[in-house]
């Protein structure tokens, strides 16, 4: 991902920031759409995962929909040039003010996670004298495998609506004259990298489609939800997804019936190698027991191993990119240490025990694979500055 023009640009600039590769975000995107046009899937970009508009506007411009989680971000997709037609709107608690928001837009569909909330929508819906257009949302309880803090598809999970509950559901939509039931929706968790759990999840959405259709209802959509995993240990080896090993699973194991339309809700995979933090060692503390780098990033830039102990590549660019005998000498210099950042924090550590060359004060530090949720989940604790973004063109 980076090369000498690369670090020498790094060079001059002031730590820490977010370094997005437009081309590899480009090359992912059309790599997907690729696999998905294969088999006339839609596929709509989670907006939670990244935010930053020259991304929002990479992704528009293949012709993704929008797949969102609050008010703003419906109004940050149609103001970001995203098809209307082409944004659903997902999420456990959408307030009156965020459904309204969607209502007054048109958006496609809501993806409804609770009998009380077909009812809302409805009401919402009937004051302004329009028929919304819902999906069921339901947990299939399948297990993902993944970390239990991202986790969604279980029936100890806060999200959608589990089977005992579908009769009810049946008898509100009927009743319900302002809503347009389209299908049913599914999104199991995140950083799933075992194909097999689609598997798992193609048979319940099988049995939830057949369980509505005997009920007298049609279903014309079959959202699948998202979640497909990235390499956060090889990203330059494996920086994009297999998205056509992930498509053609629901190809197999979907019973796909004519005028159907399978859709996918796809955020990390499309956005997360395409960034790194980029940061400075601001002072190196050697322990008897421990080494320390501390950086002048921290949680308040990336917290997602803080928060879900997530690993994340970290590696020494300024010693990297030495010369070739620099290289050979500091390879037999290679230590270990905890690498953190200044908040006033004890969580506030990006990995223990990383093996890196001999560092020092200044060396330049890239924390890779953090195009999603790295930027979008910035804070101003310690009344930090605002992280800034800085792009390959």
């Amino acid at each position: 991902m980076f090369d000498t023009n690369t670090i020498s640009r790094f060079n001059t600039l002031e730590t820490p920031f977010y370094y997005y590769d437009l081309g590899l975000l480009y090359q992912t995107l059309n790599a997907c759409i690729t696999a998905a046009d294969k088999y006339g899937f839609h596929v709509h970009y989670a907006m939670k995962a990244n935010f930053n508009p020259k991304v929002l506007a990479a992704v528009q411009s293949v012709g993704f929909g929008a797949d969102c989680v609050s008010g703003n971000e419906v109004s940050a997709a149609i103001a970001n040039g995203f098809d209307k037609s082409k944004i659903v709107f997902a999420g456990v608690g959408k307030s009156d003010r965020e459904i309204n928001t969607a209502l007054d837009a048109d958006i496609f569909c809501f993806n409804v996670e609770s009998i009380q909330e077909l009812n809302i929508i409805n009401e919402l819906a009937k004051a302004k004298n329009k028929v919304a257009r819902v999906a069921i949302r339901i947990n299939p309880n399948v297990d993902a495998h993944t970390h239990h803090f991202i986790t969604t598809g279980l029936d100890e999970n806060k999200f959608g609506i589990n089977g005992w509950q579908l009769n009810e559901v049946a008898d509100t939509l009927r009743k319900c004259a302002n809503l347009q039931f389209v299908g049913i929706h599914f999104h199991i968790g995140s950083q799933i990298t075992d194909l097999e759990v689609y598997k798992s999840l193609c048979v319940r959405i099988n049995e939830m489609q057949d369980w509505f259709e005997d009920h007298g209802f049609q279903v014309k959509v079959l959202n699948t939800g998202g979640g497909l995993g990235v390499d956060y240990h090889n990203p330059d080896q494996n920086p994009v997804p297999d998205f056509e090993g992930y498509f053609k699973v629901f190809k197999d194991f979907l019973h796909i019936k004519s005028g159907q339309e399978v859709h996918f809700e796809l955020g990390r995979a499309l956005v997360a190698q395409s960034a790194s933090l980029i940061s400075r060692v601001l002072y190196v503390k050697n322990g008897q027991k421990k080494n320390f780098l501390i950086l002048d990033a921290g949680m308040t830039e990336l917290i997602r191993p803080m928060l879900y102990q997530a690993y994340m590549k970290i590696e020494n660019l300024t010693r990297e990119f030495e010369n070739e005998s620099q290289i050979s000498n500091l390879k037999s210099q290679i230590l270990k240490y905890d690498v953190v950042g200044p908040i006033c924090e004890s969580t506030d550590c990006f990995q223990k025990d990383v093996e890196l060359p001999e560092s020092f004060r200044g060396d330049l530090i890239a924390v890779r694979t953090a195009g999603a949720y790295g930027e979008v989940m910035a804070s101003r604790y310690n009344l930090r500055d605002g992280i800034q973004s800085v792009y390959s063109d």
